[in-house]
């Protein structure tokens, strides 16, 4: 028992106080996390417009996403990163609460992208303050506290969710609006540059010369090639994945939270203490391209292993050890590539990597079930994930 105690220690002791703060406002900021999950109902049972329509707000949000993204990360590198996410987050609060009011189409539409743009502008901003804030030899286990704090953040939002939007979708908004200012309110409490002498002032963070452009790092491009791959397999775990445990496993709407609820638990549980161990001891591509290998073995299992809820249960936990393995050096991965000079647009092309794949992992990953069956999807998704793993192998073995 004192040695699990002492690991447990070990996991969480070393982090600077600075990390801490920031990972407790993505906390609050996560917590507040509401109207995305809930944005189609809302379009589609309150406002009543079609699916169609509903489905190009989505995409909206989507490509909002990837050009926020993009501009976060140049803006982070000019001005700093604190700036970039007390305005991110300040306008995404104020723009959530001017969404709920809109009822013209028009006005959603363009209010989405809008909102889109401010939120992943904050994405590249604040990777970029989780290794400013880190140590090298910490800086896994502090992006690894931070997805902590994401992942619970989600948890309460979706539960809370979910009750408020059985009464009333309009409050969605309001919370998810005010939860963002909140944030921005303590993000300045505790790391303005006048309060905290770990926060560099706008003039440090601004570059003094032209540095390395990531879009010239040929390694960091297949990087992020692979990145997107996975990323496209990862985001069925949320999409296609539920509609085939009610389709093809006939498993209940409670049953399926309590399977996707092991993953949110596991990672919260063991994550730290994995990271801790695993951290400097081998290349980072090594346990990226092991955590893929396993994501592909959970779709695979879907096809070649019997039962209902039992397989459910297997191919969750297959992902989320997948997940803890691969997630976490990814961030240290490309940390690792870039200076404090242009780190900002290293992490906007990273968020640029996971928005694509939001932006066409859903759609395409249900077409393919339902023109080709879940079988056939599980193959396919299966398939590359053993590609990508083998990419990143590659990687590692003949990058420098």
């Amino acid at each position: 028992m004192r040695a699990i105690t002492q690991a447990y220690k070990n996991a969480y002791s070393g982090l600077s106080p600075s990390t801490w703060w920031l990972s407790l406002v993505m906390l609050i900021n996560r917590s507040g996390t509401m109207v995305l999950p809930f944005m189609t109902l809302y379009l589609t049972r309150s406002l009543h417009y079609s699916i169609g329509r509903a489905g190009i707000v989505m995409s909206l949000f989507g490509a909002g996403s990837i050009f926020g993204a993009m501009i976060g990360g140049k803006l982070t590198d000019k001005f700093g990163f604190y700036y970039i996410q007390m305005a991110a987050l300040l306008c995404g609060g104020i723009f959530f609460i001017l969404l709920g009011q809109m009822n013209s189409y028009p006005l959603i539409c363009i209010f989405v992208f809008i909102l889109s743009l401010f939120n992943d502008a904050f994405r590249p901003a604040n990777s970029t303050a989780i290794a400013h804030y880190s140590k090298p030899e910490n800086r896994t286990r502090s992006y690894s506290l931070n997805r902590l704090a994401i992942n619970l953040g989600w948890a309460v939002g979706g539960a809370m969710g979910g009750f408020i939007a059985s009464r009333n979708y309009h409050l969605l908004f309001w919370i998810d609006g005010l939860t963002n200012i909140f944030a921005a309110i303590l993000l300045r409490a505790v790391l303005a540059p006048t309060r905290n002498n770990a926060t560099p002032k706008i003039k440090d963070a601004t570059p003094k010369a032209l540095t390395t452009s990531p879009y010239r790092d040929k390694p960091y491009i297949g990087f992020i090639i692979l990145t997107t791959l996975f990323a496209y397999t990862f985001f069925q775990i949320f999409s296609t994945i539920p509609v085939f445990y009610v389709k093809e496993l006939h498993m209940s709407e409670a049953t399926i939270g309590m399977v996707m609820a092991i993953n949110g638990i596991l990672i919260a549980l063991f994550e730290m203490v994995t990271i801790t161990r695993l951290e400097g001891r081998r290349h980072n591509l090594f346990y990226i391209t092991s955590g893929t290998f396993v994501i592909g073995l959970a779709f695979i299992a879907f096809n070649v292993l019997p039962g209902m809820l039992s397989l459910a249960i297997i191919a969750m936990l297959l992902t989320t050890v997948g997940e803890m393995l691969s997630m976490p050096f990814m961030n240290a991965y490309w940390i690792g590539r870039s200076s404090t000079d242009n780190r900002g647009r290293y992490a906007a092309l990273y968020s640029i990597a996971w928005s694509s794949a939001q932006v066409l992992g859903p759609g395409t990953g249900a077409a393919v079930a339902e023109y080709a069956g879940f079988r056939t999807l599980w193959w396919l998704i299966g398939g590359i994930c053993m590609l990508t793993s083998a990419g990143y192998y590659l990687l590692r073995r003949y990058s420098t």
